[in-house]
């Protein structure tokens, strides 16, 4: 278990590395590139070091938005993970939780767009002052070509009196730099994490608006040809500038200094992306083919506490404990599709979702499916869905070690469902023996009402594992932080001994929030020197508390315990 943690954590860094080094090595290289070029020898006289900035950020640019639609294509990503016969164990686990690397690719986007902005409105100023009165020599000589017949320009900006910001926006590069800019910004602001828990459907669409920035990216880099050039082969073989940068007054006198010929370079941005957006395309179509095929709703159960449970049914559909699904019911939108983890083991002959109305989308699937206190529909009336995956695996690596620790804060409490009900069926079904002894479980909810499906799914557990003899295995606790007076009265006048008031089951309900010092401090008591996974899932403010946690209570013993930390996100 240690190997496997090390190798993923090894996975990780070795990526973020690889990607930083790579940014790195093309920004350096392409700004020596332009500082040392002798075609842009002319260009660096009325720009300086901003033509090297503009330029190197531009690269790096082009090479994070070619990797930024690699993670998200969601379906080739899956198909490389069933379909390799050498992505298996933590490899295959690696591609699923490098779906975080879309996120570190975006800020690498966001950072190179800030250089690039602030070096082009560098360089608007520079070209500007060219044109200034003040200018003189060589400067003043380059700024006023392409005045006469048979001369290129190099200074875009042809008068002092022209209005910089009106003229970029005359242009095609400024437009859709522009454009590019705007749709970045949208998609930014609108994929935090308030926005996507408050309002689902504005993330969704706002992201979309990267079909205009990839459009605009390439229109962009195929525009810059009139804003930023450099001086033409056949001009450099006529013109020597080491000997003619000193003698351009006689530029057209001179026969070694025919005046020099300028244009711009071949765009290069359509190249970077044109290979993920084809790949992303490839993606969409899979979409679409899986859209097609049908999926059976074999059972939809409407809980007490507001939560829809679907069963359903696909051709060679194949899950791993962890994952998730993306649904499309096509009765209430055609273009969104929704994020739910399974709740269902792998063992199991269907494959289940809870859903619980928590938007505009969620409730209409509810209120389609008949919950919230309508009367059950018939088979036949059943809204049609379509299913989209499964894909993620983080948390398969619970049973990778010999002790396992889940802790789950509200909804985050779902992805553990797979889990538990998984652990059921290995431990109690005839296959190899599990290199998993011992679950500790940790749920961490404000209302036990809003999550009764859950509390019911334990109670299961604990009543087989009991008839079973294995309720060592299975350890959980339960911590209530919201109660009211009434909650309390309750408890006080239905006290059973053998049973809990709130969820039925043996194992009390504890009321507060855990103490995370002692709870450590008893398991790594516990099992002395094992590797003991830590599985999370929910808000950060607890993620950094059980990550402080785990490097706390490790010991710096190599035989000793270890624990070793992993977040699910949700």
């Amino acid at each position: 278990a240690m190997e496997c943690w090390v190798l993923n954590e090894s996975l990780s860094v070795i990526l973020v590395l690889s990607w930083l080094g790579v940014n790195l090595y093309l920004f350096f290289d392409t700004f020596h590139w332009y500082e040392e070029e002798e075609s842009f020898f002319y260009t660096r006289v009325i720009l300086g070091s901003t033509l090297a900035w503009a330029r190197a950020s531009a690269v790096c640019l082009n090479f994070n938005c070619m990797l930024i639609l690699l993670p998200i294509s969601r379906n080739l990503i899956s198909f490389i993970r069933g379909a390799s016969t050498c992505c298996r164990g933590a490899w295959r686990r690696q591609l699923d939780k490098n779906l975080k690397f879309h996120k570190l690719v975006a800020y690498g986007i966001a950072v190179n767009a800030t250089i690039h902005i602030v070096a082009h409105a560098c360089n608007l100023e520079r070209y500007h002052r060219g044109q200034s009165a003040e200018a003189g020599g060589l400067l003043a000589a380059l700024s006023k070509l392409g005045d006469t017949c048979n001369e290129s320009y190099l200074n875009p900006i042809r008068t002092f009196h022209t209005n910089t910001t009106s003229e970029l926006l005359m242009t095609i590069t400024g437009i859709s730099g522009l454009m590019i800019s705007l749709a970045f910004i949208l998609i930014m602001t609108s994929s935090t994490a308030f926005i996507r828990q408050t309002s689902y459907e504005l993330f969704w669409y706002t992201h979309h608006l990267f079909i205009i920035f990839f459009i605009s990216l390439a229109i962009h880099g195929a525009g810059r040809s009139r804003i930023v050039r450099g001086q033409t082969p056949e001009s450099l073989l006529r013109h020597n500038v080491t000997f003619c940068r000193d003698h351009y007054a006689e530029w057209q006198a001179a026969a070694p200094c025919p005046v020099p010929q300028f244009s711009g370079k071949e765009p290069s941005a359509w190249k970077w992306v044109l290979g993920p957006v084809v790949l992303y395309a490839c993606e969409r179509l899979i979409r679409f083919w899986r859209f097609h095929q049908e999926v059976v709703i074999t059972k939809v159960v409407s809980h007490p506490s507001g939560v829809l449970e679907l069963h359903m049914k696909k051709r060679h559909f194949h899950m791993a404990p962890g994952q998730y699904v993306l649904i499309q019911c096509p009765s209430i939108s055609w273009l969104e599709w929704h994020p739910f983890t399974l709740t269902s083991a792998p063992q199991e002959d269907f494959f289940s979702v809870h859903i619980r109305a928590a938007g505009d989308w969620t409730a209409a699937l509810c209120r389609a499916f008949g919950a919230e206190g309508q009367a059950p529909k018939e088979p036949w009336s059943l809204p049609r869905l379509a299913v989209d995956g499964p894909f993620g695996a983080a948390l398969t690596d619970v049973f990778r070690y010999p002790v396992s620790v889940c802790v789950a804060a509200g909804i985050g409490v779902t992805p553990f469902a797979a889990v538990l009900k998984s652990l059921w069926y290995r431990c109690c079904e005839p296959q190899p023996p599990l290199a998993l002894s011992k679950v500790y479980f940790y749920w961490i909810c404000r209302d036990s009402r809003a999550f009764e499906w859950f509390a019911d799914l334990l109670l299961s557990l604990e009543t087989r594992m009991s008839e079973q003899g294995k309720t060592h295995l299975l350890s959980y606790h339960i911590f209530l932080t919201g109660w009211d007076e009434n909650q309390v009265i309750h408890i006080a006048l239905h006290w059973d001994e053998n049973t809990d008031v709130i969820t039925g089951l043996k194992q009390k309900t504890f009321y507060g929030r855990p103490n995370w010092n002692n709870e450590f401090r008893q398991i790594a008591y516990n099992h002395p020197s094992s590797s003991i996974g830590v599985f999370f899932c929910g808000p950060k403010a607890l993620s950094k508390t059980l990550q402080r946690m785990c490097r706390l209570y490790s010991s710096a013993d190599p035989r000793g315990v270890h624990f070793y930390y992993n977040k699910e996100s949700f």
